[in-house]
């Protein structure tokens, strides 16, 4: 997947959608080739975080909760995203259904391009904020201050 690609496809996901596609395409730059044969497990639910985030440029894979498939995921789809920042369980089996070629960042590169580039960690807090009051106005139970 060219670097162009890849960065539009990062602003579709949630924690980048705010980051501007100059740092995108920054970004996708860190970003390494791995492939999966089919029926290998990637990451698996409740696990710790490994290896991190991953785009999909062919092929297709399955993620399931609790043994029940939830989605269906194939070429521009991600996940893992958590995995960059935070080191906790995984909390979903991603499973490849055919030979997956992805495109892969591990906390370890991902760190150091934002440390260096704080236009991307304040973009991405400008997200994860957007998000966060969006959540609270969903369940109305959210802290009074803002």
């Amino acid at each position: 997947m060219e670097e162009r690609k890849l960065a539009e496809a990062l602003a579709q996901v949630p924690l980048f959608a705010a980051v501007p596609p100059k740092e995108l395409s920054r970004l996708a730059r860190s970003f390494g080739e791995q492939n999966f044969e089919a029926g290998r497990e990637i990451v698996v639910e409740g696990r710790p975080s490994g290896v991190g985030f991953f785009v999909i440029e062919s092929g297709t894979a399955a993620v399931t909760r609790g043994g029940q498939e939830i989605r269906k995921l194939g070429p521009g789809d991600w996940f893992g995203e958590m995995a960059l920042i935070d080191r906790g369980p995984r909390s979903a089996t991603v499973t490849a259904r055919s030979d997956l070629r992805c495109h892969a960042m591990t906390p370890f590169s991902f760190r150091p391009v934002v440390e260096a580039h704080g236009e991307i960690a304040w973009s991405m807090l400008e997200g994860l904020v957007a998000r966060l009051r969006e959540a609270e106005a969903r369940t109305d139970t959210g802290p009074a201050s803002g």
